[in-house]
């Protein structure tokens, strides 16, 4: 439900608390804080006085001062002074509502911590504890409609119910008790759509009816109110005044909630009933708040939402008219940095799409138009809830798309900048990528679409560079080096350590909170890591007003990023719903784009059937059909439109590299062909790998030092698995064999025995040059516990991420599913394979599916002869030994053909 009254809440309890400090502090509990007290600047009569003034006016240097009054007052008084717990409950109620009226994430995160701070001087049996809890859960609730976390919702919910439970019938609190509580359980069930959630606040908002000393009943209602029906679905509608009589101070408030409710109680059963009343009741709500009410534009808001749902569902261009005329007052009423502006703007949008949709007339205005400008200007709003912003400007891009607009691109382009900027504010990348699922995973691929049907090329490689890899790109910012800031005086110097020092603390992983650990101690994690997100984006800032750093980690643009192609065209493959399309780039020409024989329905299709057919054992021929149809149709759809434009750019069998986004990442282009007698296929044109984006090839390129120790890892037997892998220890053997010997090589061997957790990290950390040989794992629910199995327990992804490899050269993953990213969001590449390409490995060969033991061995023994043929190793051989090792098993018939093509190079 929403929280258009929690000023007015504020206000409300404010007054209370603060009469009530007011009313317990002693003089002689001044005279007995000695000579701190005659530093007190006000006494705390008049600390409540100006309070209660700055919850009812919007001055910010008065509330800016009250606040830092407190701080001082918090100061002055010992901590065990009978006022500390009602001082914190205030100053924690202030920085609310500065957070309400600014916007600024810290003064919610600081309010909450000290209302939890204030709950434990509170203990159960504490004549204030349910006003304690309260507060805490009304920011709990308003942190949850900023920042969408779910544990938020449900801690609030929790709150109110043990408040409720400390407030008797009777008790004069109670009411506001149960209207909280059915706002939480309402404002889940719009979240999570459960029915019990939404009864349950319609009995409590009629528990709340049933407090009432008064007889008023509200007349709509009187002819049905002793009904059993009524009483059971409708007992909430009952006393006019709702809970307040005339006159109290929290009658407004009780309105409004109460028409949110059935306004909430229409939308999901459609009772035109529900609807009138809501509006009815918005109008005395609005009616109780005049111009200098603090409240007024939310109820302006409340009104208008009625009007036009009831609009849509009855076609009264009337109350249409009347929707915009209250919004737009409302909007008048706001300061220009109100974070409630956001609101306006989203209901204003939805107002004027509904007169273009509609085709009723707006004098002197471009309905449809207005309707863009205003989710703009909801997305654009500094000031606004973070979360809200991004899903306003995914409304802007929804509508933009829908009816062809010229803001369209300007829309994707917003929206993919608040989603990088939402997760960043996330100290764990397990929790980033959770974020993801919740906002469309195609938003970059249909970014770059969009510019394709506008015809502009490179614009669409950099807004897929952009919106692409957002989890990757976050922690390689942590790392970016910046040694060409040490020549440019001492105040760059100073910039390049600050940088330093808070990438070094933002790319640490966060800790590993037990059950045990106190919900402060967590939260107060929380808010230290975004204040360290803040001033990193401060000193960013910084560094770009030095001359030559202008667009220090802005997104790259097409110049840049064209570097990436300088050894062999990049071929991104953008698999949208709209259309398939691949774009070559080659290096110093302008890129060419295709519109592919193919679209998404078939590309979903045609990845089923690839992963249907992988294990399926071969036909009466030897052959695999069902796999060697779908490599046709890949070939025939995807790689042969792109092989007939390749001439121009690359010579035969020269090196490419695959960008593929969407379900193109879950296709082994590598092995498309005709596969009939003397047909075609790309192995025998070019040499191919893979790169999950620009900037991760480009950063692969970095010159390294040189480093020549190389490590075979194997693990035959991990926990958990009943049969050994019995050619592990063979392979390692093998793979010393063929190495060049000391000191071109430096060789060490980490056999089954050894291939703990902690040493094989240390290998990965102390050896550049690796091989892995044992059971891989990818973890399709959560893709970062996926993993190599070592002795004793797993070595993961999010392990691997937390370990610098920025001067390693080669990685050979003699594993299964090494390359397989997740389908919810496969533009984030989250692999074991990407995972080391972007943690700094230049170049690794992976799988895509599972892999034989005897496979393996023939294929790494042709891979390493290939690869340190001349007596040395270099990691921009490895794409074309392997290719050269695959063309020597498919003349032999003892290796399925999903066996040959299983692995696939990824970076130099």
């Amino acid at each position: 439900m929403p929280t258009a009254t929690f000023t007015e809440r504020l206000c409300s309890q404010l007054k209370h608390l603060l009469c009530t400090l007011a009313a317990n502090i002693d003089v002689n509990d001044l005279g007995q804080q000695g000579p701190i007290a005659s530093m007190l600047p006000w006494s705390p009569d008049e600390l409540a006085h100006q309070v209660q003034l700055c919850s009812q006016r919007d001055d910010p240097r008065a509330l800016d001062e009250v606040i830092s009054r407190h701080y001082d007052a918090l100061e002055y008084y010992s901590p065990m002074h009978t006022a500390r717990g009602q001082l914190l409950c205030n100053l924690g109620a202030i920085l609310y509502i500065r957070f309400e009226r600014r916007g600024n994430s810290l003064d919610l995160d600081k309010g909450i911590g000290l209302q939890r701070e204030a709950l434990v001087l509170y203990p159960v049996g504490h004549p204030d504890r349910s006003k304690s809890l309260n507060n805490l859960a009304n920011g709990l609730s308003t942190r949850f409609s900023h920042r969408g976390n779910d544990q938020d919702l449900d801690d609030a919910i929790v709150l109110h119910r043990e408040a409720l439970v400390l407030l008797p019938v009777g008790q004069p609190d109670r009411s506001k008790s149960l209207n909280n509580l059915a706002n939480g359980l309402s404002t889940r069930f719009s979240h999570r759509g459960n029915d019990q959630d939404l009864d349950e606040a319609m009995s409590f908002t009629g528990k709340r009816w049933l407090c009432s000393r008064s007889s008023t009943v509200h007349p709509l209602l009187a002819p049905r109110a002793m009904t059993k029906t009524w009483m059971r679905l409708s007992c909430f509608r009952g006393k006019r005044w709702l809970c307040s009589r005339v006159g109290h101070p929290d009658r407004s408030s009780s309105l409004s909630n109460l028409a949110n409710g059935l306004s909430t109680r229409f939308s999901h059963r459609g009772n035109d009933q529900d609807l009138d009343e809501a509006i009815i009741l918005q109008r005395e709500a609005l009616a109780l708040r005049p111009v200098c009410h603090p409240d007024r534009s939310s109820s302006l808001n409340g009104l208008a939402n009625g009007l036009s749902t009831r609009f849509k569902h009855r076609g009264n261009a009337q109350d249409l008219n009347e929707s915009l005329e209250n919004l737009r007052c409302a909007l008048t009423l706001l300061t220009r940095h109100d974070p409630r502006q956001s609101n306006i703007h989203v209901s204003l949008s939805s107002i004027y799409m509904l007169f273009h949709q509609s085709g009723l007339h707006l004098t002197g205005q471009d309905s449809l138009h207005a309707a863009m400008d205003h989710l703009k200007a909801a997305a654009n709003l500094v000031s606004g809830s973070l979360l809200f912003r991004l899903q306003a400007s995914l409304r802007w891009v929804h509508n933009a798309v829908q009816h062809a607009h010229d803001t369209e691109l300007e829309a994707y382009s917003t929206s993919m900048h608040l989603l990088d900027t939402y997760m960043s504010a996330t100290a764990s990348v397990s929790s980033r990528h959770n974020a993801m699922k919740d906002f469309p995973s195609s938003l970059a691929v249909d970014a770059a679409s969009c510019a394709l049907r506008r015809g502009d090329v490179c614009h669409a490689v950099e807004l897929l560079e952009q919106g692409r890899t957002l989890i990757w790109n976050q922690m390689a910012r942590f790392r970016t080096p910046l040694d060409n800031l040490q020549d440019r005086g001492d105040h760059a110097q100073a910039l390049m350590k600050n940088f330093r020092d808070l990438s070094s603390l933002l790319d640490k992983p966060p800790a590993n909170h037990s059950e045990r650990t106190s919900r402060v101690d967590v939260e107060a994690e929380a808010t230290r890591y975004r204040r360290r997100v803040e001033d990193w984006n401060a000193a960013v800032e910084e560094i770009r007003k030095v001359e030559g750093f202008a667009h220090f980690l802005l997104p790259p643009l097409f110049s840049d990023l064209q570097d990436a192609a300088r050894d062999g065209p990049i071929i991104i493959l953008i698999g949208s719903k709209s259309s398939c399309d691949a774009i070559i780039i080659p290096h110093g020409q302008p890129p060419t784009s295709i519109q592919l024989p193919t679209n998404f329905k078939k590309l979903l299709k045609l990845v089923i059937a690839i992963q249907q057919n992988i294990d399926k054992e071969a036909g009466p021929k030897g052959t695999q059909p069902g796999l060697i149809k779908a490599l046709r149709e890949i070939w025939d759809d995807v790689v042969r439109p792109v092989v007939e434009n390749l001439d121009k750019f690359a010579r035969r069998p020269s090196r490419i590299w695959w960008c593929p986004t969407s379900f193109f990442n879950f296709l082994p282009l590598h092995a498309a062909g005709e596969y009939k007698r003397g047909g075609k296929s790309l192995s025998q044109l070019y040499v191919s790998s893979y790169t999950p984006s620009l900037t991760a090839l480009i950063r692969a390129r970095r010159s390294s030092d040189g480093s020549s120790s190389f490590a075979a890892i194997g693990q035959n037997h991990p926990p958990g698995h009943l049969h050994p892998l019995d050619a592990v220890e063979p392979e390692l053997e093998l793979v010393q064999s063929l190495l060049p010997r000391p000191p071109t090589v430096f060789f060490t061997k980490v056999t089954s025995d050894e291939s703990t957790k902690s040493r094989v990290l240390h290998a990965l950390q102390d050896h550049h040059w690796l091989h892995f040989a044992c059971h891989g794992t990818q973890n399709l629910a959560e893709p970062f516990k996926s993993a190599f199995l070592m002795r004793d327990q797993p070595l993961s992804l999010l392990d691997i991420t937390q370990t610098n490899l920025s001067r390693h050269e080669f990685a050979f993953l003699s594993a299964c599913e090494t390359a397989v990213g997740d389908v919810r969001t496969p533009d984030e590449a989250i692999h074991l394979a990407a995972g080391l390409q972007f943690s700094g490995v230049k170049s690794v060969i992976g799988t895509l599916w599972s892999v034989d033991d005897s496979t393996v061995r023939r294929l790494v023994e042709a891979f390493y002869k290939n690869f340190c043929g001349n007596g040395k190793m270099d990691s921009r051989r490895a794409a074309r030994a392997l290719h050269r090792a695959v063309q020597t098993l498919a003349s032999d018939k003892d290796v399925p053909l999903d066996q040959r093509i299983v692995f696939m190079h990824i970076g130099i």
